[in-house]
C-alpha cells in the first residue's frame, strides 16, 4: 500500500508536469502547423518565414540581439524599479489620508489613459539625458498597477482585526505595518507582475518614439531598422527575444510572489495543497 503522503507527492508532481507540457505542446503544434504551411504555399521569408528560418536568424544575429536587449532590460528594470517605490509610496499615502486619495487619484488614472507615444516626445524634449526620458517614459506606462492595488490592498482590512486594533488603541504606523501591509501584500506581489510587463512594453514604446540608435539601440530600434530593410527573419527573431524577456520578467515575480507568501498566505497556501 502506498502511503498517503507519497500519493500527494505523486499527484503534486503530475500536476507541475501538466502545467509546464500542456502550454509546451501548444507552442510546438503551431510550430509545427506554421512551418508546414509556409513550406506547403512556398512563402517568401520578406512574408512570412519559417520557424527554422526564425531561429537559424535568432543564432547568426545573437550578438547584436543581445546588445540590443541588454539596453531595453536596462531601461525596463529601471523603470519597475522607480515605479514600484514611487507606486508604494504614493500608495501608503493614500491609504493614510482619503482626502489625498480623492484629490490625487484621478491624475494617476489620467496617467494611465493617456498615451504613452503622445507623452513621450514631449518628455524626450524636455529630459536631454535619453536613458533618464525613456525610463521616465516606461514608469509612467508601469507605475498605475502599483498604485491601484497597493492601496486597494492596504484598505482591504479584515473589519473584525481593525476593530481589535482599535479597541487597544492603536496608532496609525502600527496599524499600517501590522495589520495594512500584511493584507496588502498578495495584491502588492499582483501589481508586480502586471507592472514588470508594462514596463517593458513601456520601454519599447518609448524606443521607438525616441528612435535611438548607435550605441544606445535596444530591441525597438532593431525592429525597426528589420522592418524597413525587409529583413522579417530577424524582425521575428527580436520579437521572439522581447517576448521571452516578458515571460522570464513575469514567472520572477511569481517565484518572487512565492517566496514571500508561501509560509504564511492563504493564496499560496491553497495553491500548495491543490
Amino acid at each position: 500500500m502506498i502511503a498517503p503522503d507519497a500519493l500527494e507527492r505523486r499527484a503534486a508532481t503530475v500536476q507541475r508536469v501538466t502545467r509546464i507540457a500542456a502550454p509546451v505542446g501548444v507552442a510546438l503544434l503551431v510550430l509545427i502547423v506554421w512551418q508546414v504551411l509556409v513550406t506547403a504555399y512556398d512563402l517568401p521569408r520578406y512574408i512570412v518565414p519559417s520557424p527554422l528560418v526564425v531561429l537559424q536568424a535568432l543564432v547568426e544575429d545573437w550578438g547584436l540581439l543581445w546588445h540590443s536587449l541588454l539596453v531595453t532590460l536596462k531601461i525596463t528594470l529601471g523603470a519597475f524599479a522607480l515605479a514600484v517605490l514611487l507606486g508604494t509610496l504614493v500608495a501608503f499615502l493614500f491609504a493614510q489620508s482619503r482626502w489625498l486619495e480623492l484629490s490625487l487619484f484621478p491624475y494617476a488614472v489620467i496617467l494611465q489613459v493617456t498615451p504613452i507615444v503622445a507623452v513621450a516626445p514631449l518628455i524626450i524634449i524636455w529630459v536631454r539625458d535619453t536613458q533618464i526620458a525613456l525610463i521616465l517614459c516606461a514608469t509612467i506606462v508601469a507605475i498605475f498597477p502599483v498604485i491601484s492595488n497597493t492601496t486597494l490592498g492596504l484598505r482591504s482590512v479584515d473589519p473584525g482585526l481593525m476593530n481589535l486594533m482599535r479597541l487597544y488603541k492603536a496608532g496609525s504606523w502600527s496599524v499600517l505595518w501590522r495589520l495594512r501591509v500584511p493584507s496588502a501584500a498578495p495584491y502588492f506581489f499582483g501589481a508586480l507582475r502586471i507592472s514588470s510587463g508594462l514596463a517593458l512594453i513601456g520601454a519599447v514604446v518609448a524606443e521607438f518614439v525616441a528612435g535611438t540608435g548607435a550605441a544606445g539601440a535596444g530591441l525597438a530600434y532593431q525592429i525597426l531598422q528589420a522592418g524597413l530593410q525587409l529583413n522579417v527573419p530577424r524582425l521575428f527573431a527580436a520579437l521572439i527575444v522581447l517576448t521571452l524577456t516578458g515571460v522570464a520578467l513575469f514567472l520572477a515575480m511569481v517565484w518572487l510572489s512565492k517566496a514571500a507568501l508561501r509560509n504564511w498566505h492563504e493564496s499560496e497556501l491553497t495553491v500548495e495543497m491543490r
